[in-house]
């Protein structure tokens, strides 16, 4: 699989690798190729962008960001950022579960299906940047279509400091993008327990 990456993506990249000052660590995950969905906190407009420019190039140009259709396609740069530049898969937050019909889960599996990986935000919202709130459905749903998936959590600290909500631009802070242990879903488990395994496992990188 081989992807083209926008002009203007590496830029951006380079941009918020200077803005947040990221210490990115790897722990007991080593950066492979193969697909994956790398889930983190939300606590800011600026998370996926930080969390992808993270990734190694080789990685990060076969991995696509799922973004909240209501907010990213509510003005044309928005959208062109979004969708055109960073390639990112838009979901509807209006239903309860994130990924509520088939229709909307179909692109998601197909990247996966074609050697690319997902960076996903499965609280559904940004929260206040103290806690972590309880995961949507999504995540589980797209480790069950695909039980031979890694799901690898990445906790993403002190961003909501750079680009806190109703703020336009960013302030340059130092930040950390730490990636961890990758999981795996267990044939006889259930959405509520692998879904509080996950955030378990996304809590505790914070501090590390």
């Amino acid at each position: 699989m081989t992807s083209r990456i926008h002009p203007c993506a590496p830029l951006l990249a380079f941009g918020a690798k200077s803005i947040s000052r990221a210490r990115v660590r790897w722990i007991g995950c080593p950066g492979g190729s193969r697909p994956r969905v790398y889930f983190a906190n939300h606590t800011s407009h600026f998370d996926f962008v930080v969390l992808w420019a993270a990734l190694p190039r080789f990685i990060r140009i076969e991995t696509r960001p799922v973004a909240a259709q209501e907010y990213w396609q509510s003005t044309r740069l928005r959208s062109y950022v979004a969708t055109r530049v960073f390639r990112s898969l838009l979901v509807s937050r209006s239903d309860e579960t994130t990924f509520g019909g088939r229709a909307m889960l179909t692109p998601l599996l197909e990247q996966l299906d074609r050697g690319g990986s997902l960076i996903l935000f499965p609280e559904g919202s940004r929260g206040k940047g103290d806690e972590v709130a309880g995961f949507k459905a999504g995540l589980y749903q797209l480790c069950r279509e695909r039980p031979h998936v890694e799901a690898v959590p990445v906790y993403l600290g002190n961003l909501h400091r750079i680009l806190p909500k109703g703020q336009i631009m960013p302030m340059p802070r130092a930040s950390s993008v730490t990636f961890g242990h990758p999981l795996l879903l267990d044939g006889d488990e259930g959405n509520r327990e692998f879904l509080a395994r996950a955030r378990d496992a996304l809590l505790e990188l914070k501090g590390r």
